[in-house]
């Protein structure tokens, strides 16, 4: 992270973040279709994040804050303000940050302009940073929306807008002040993958991954969990039937890894990678080199599969890796 101009309060002010949450664009989105949600991912999992931030001894209906009248809607949405003003507060522990990928969202319009390569000289590429971040914008307003209507007071925070830069596509502006302000303020920050300015390129794509990274770098939540539409880190592509799951992985000082649990003949250095031809974030690569720089801060990361009783003890922060009956993957620190 050296030569990031951080433009921020320091981090000491920031209150203790339980929480850095990755929603995988392929667990969110129907990623082999342009632009589609998967609704019932999304809203599982917006479920699962109220439950895990809720006080267990709490009960009470959940008081949406979606309050917008959504296309198509026969009736404008009823708000009970009385109920919300008599509340003595949201009885959540919002200490949680969001970070979504965009799945079938801005990959498609980056790759077809070249947006992640640079070049805002050339008409197409200007115009599909413009489509991109259209793109990747709708997608976080939808979650933003979903939290929402789950009782979470989330905010949609665009890196772009926020003023997120990089250089030769390495971090090199990320102003967390807002983020932290958020935070002091009870809401849950939500970021997401994005088209920002580059000092050399002219522009390219931040990836999620990477901005989860830094984020861990300057607040330390207890722990970071990448929710995927697979159970974790497989030793070859999860397609194959021979596939492997890796269950624990540690990382050395050096951000060299290794695999704990299971034992495999090669220790890992064999796994195989597979990256969508319209993925310009890099795919699982990035994930678990970002995964692994993210566990080198003594971080535990999870990554696990969306939607299923193993995300909701990952987002509670309950895995026992000695216990068989967690599915995913643990990446932490070897020390």
């Amino acid at each position: 992270m050296e030569g990031v101009a951080w433009k921020q309060r320091s981090p000491a002010t920031c209150p203790p973040i339980r929480c850095i949450v990755k929603l995988g664009g392929a667990a969110i989105t129907n990623k082999g279709e342009l632009e589609s949600i998967d609704q019932d991912s999304l809203r599982s999992t917006c479920a699962q994040l109220r439950q895990a931030m809720s006080d267990p001894a709490a009960k009470g209906k959940v008081m949406g804050m979606d309050w917008s009248r959504r296309f198509g809607d026969p009736a404008d949405p009823v708000v009970d303000a009385e109920g919300f003003a008599d509340m003595p507060g949201i009885g959540l522990d919002s200490n949680f940050i969001v970070v979504h990928g965009a799945g079938s969202f801005g990959h498609f319009q980056a790759s077809r302009s070249g947006v992640h390569k640079g070049g805002l000289h050339s008409t197409l590429v200007k115009a599909g940073f413009v489509a991109t971040r259209i793109s990747v914008t709708s997608l976080n307003q939808e979650i933003v929306r979903a939290l929402a209507r789950e009782g979470i007071p989330s905010v949609g925070m665009p890196p772009f807008a926020c003023g997120w830069s990089t250089q030769q596509r390495n971090l090199a502006s990320a102003d967390a002040s807002q983020i932290i302000q958020s935070l002091h303020a009870g809401f849950v920050p939500v970021l997401h993958g994005d088209a920002v300015f580059d000092e050399l390129l002219d522009c390219t794509i931040l990836s999620g991954d990477v901005i989860i990274r830094h984020l861990a770098q300057l607040l330390t939540p207890k722990y970071v969990v990448f929710l995927t539409d697979v159970h974790g880190v497989y030793d070859r592509p999860p397609t194959d039937p021979d596939a492997v799951l890796l269950r624990e992985i540690e990382v050395d000082d050096n951000g060299g890894w290794s695999v704990v649990k299971p034992a495999l003949q090669d220790n890992g250095k064999g796994v195989e990678i597979s990256v969508a031809s319209h993925d310009t974030t890099g795919g699982m690569e990035t994930k678990i080199l970002e995964a692994a720089a993210i566990a080198r801060l003594g971080v535990d990361v999870y990554i696990t599969k969306v939607d299923t009783e193993h995300s909701l003890r990952a987002l509670k922060g309950a895995v026992n890796t000695c216990s068989d009956d967690w599915l995913g993957t643990v990446i932490r620190s070897a020390k």
